[in-house]
């Protein structure tokens, strides 16, 4: 029953994002780039986070985050605000659910409490243990209750029939300071409950181990990804990072909740730092060597763009390898460990002439090194015919 409700909650997730793009396009709000740029921007993030959201819901239904994931996801992608122009300021009011559309375009506080509530439950839907533990139940409470109370401006509009829309598709319905206060409350909660979060992870990080420190690092990995793309999206790409950022977060959460290779994390942190840094060293030594090729040595343009292609391809193995340890020796410690466990191993071998202290020490080395369930050397019956084992 939970899977059918999850798919159920996915598909309106997902449907409510996408028609975003059709009703842009009817109030003449579509994007510069074209129907399909627009099509791509906005099914990138939704299809990722409903997928996300409805998979976890339906394997965790007990964990609320993948839920929440859904019901954040509807509140910041649905086009309501863009529907309500379509509805009060070209059809007078007319059509369907355009009363929904004002609930759920003023319910948008509801967010923020969803987010910062999804955080202190995450990854296994429980708040932290603790001298903590109070203190997260009551900002989440308090959450809840004054984000109620900013978002009850559209119920109020809705059933006073006192709806006015202005041109950007917001009710300009009770403005007033009275109104404003639950919403600056709800602002000022959400940051304070960021900010003590905050707080309780540092300690948190750094005691954790095991499958709850990569749990961790997925999130962090995931947040980083989104803030980067969110606020810094002339400098890091084009328009297609938003999106791409904001699929990162929810799939990021996902593998944590479901625990999916979650050893992968660090290779995969390891292996896009070395690749940007590699990249930005190599460009840097392209431009370098076409300048001063084209305009201190007399060599033309096209010579000069060839010598500065082979140089950094020459670069680009060494400079690789030299990138790769360095950065794996500090965010891939397993493989780093792994590979200094082998090379000391290797200097052994070649002092060691005893074959059994030989394969005491290869087994030992393989344990530390990837620390298998089991292990199991056969030699030829011409050297010898008992096994070595170790669980």
């Amino acid at each position: 029953m939970a899977a059918i409700v999850a798919i159920v909650c996915g598909v309106l997730t997902l449907a409510a994002g996408l028609a975003s793009v059709p009703v842009d396009d009817l109030i003449h709000q579509a994007g510069p780039g074209g129907p399909a740029v627009d099509w791509i921007v906005t099914a990138v993030p939704m299809i990722a986070a409903a997928v996300v959201g409805t998979l976890v819901a339906a394997r965790r239904p007990g964990n609320p985050v993948g839920w929440m994931l859904l019901a954040i996801f509807l509140f910041t992608a649905a086009p309501a605000s863009g529907y309500l122009t379509l509805d009060y300021r070209m059809h007078h009011g007319t059509l369907p659910l355009g009363s929904a559309a004002v609930i759920l375009n003023e319910a948008w506080p509801m967010f923020l409490v969803l987010l910062a509530t999804l955080l202190w439950l995450f990854p296994d839907g429980r708040l932290p243990p603790g001298r903590w533990h109070g203190v997260a139940r009551v900002l989440v409470a308090v959450g809840a209750l004054v984000a109620l109370a900013a978002s009850a401006r559209g119920v109020a509009a809705v059933a006073g029939h006192a709806v006015r829309i202005n041109a950007a598709g917001n009710l300009t319905t009770y403005e007033s300071g009275l109104w404003k206060l639950p919403i600056i409350l709800a602002i000022a909660g959400a940051l304070a409950s960021g900010l003590a979060w905050l707080i309780v992870q540092v300690p948190r990080y750094r005691r954790s181990a095991g499958e709850r420190r990569q749990q961790l690092k997925w999130l962090y990995a995931g947040a980083i990804v989104f803030l980067v793309s969110v606020f810094f999206p002339g400098q890091v790409g084009s328009d297609l990072i938003g999106p791409l950022g904001a699929a990162a977060l929810p799939v990021c959460i996902g593998v944590a909740v479901l625990r999916y290779r979650l050893f992968e994390i660090d290779r995969i942190i390891s292996r896009v730092l070395s690749y940007v840094i590699i990249t930005a060293v190599l460009a840097g030594v392209f431009a370098g060597m076409t300048v001063l090729a084209s305009e201190v040595l007399p060599l033309k343009q096209p010579v000069a763009v060839a010598a500065a292609t082979l140089v950094a391809a020459a670069l680009f193995n060494p400079l690789r390898k030299r990138v790769q340890r360095r950065v794996d020796r500090r965010f891939n410690r397993a493989r780093y460990n792994a590979e200094a466990v082998v090379a000391t191993f290797a200097s052994r071998l070649r002092e060691s002439v005893d074959l059994a202290a030989v394969q005491d020490d290869f087994v030992g080395t393989v344990n530390q090194a990837f620390q298998p369930a089991h292990i199991s050397l056969w030699l030829t019956p011409a050297t010898s015919a008992e096994p070595t084992q170790r669980s």
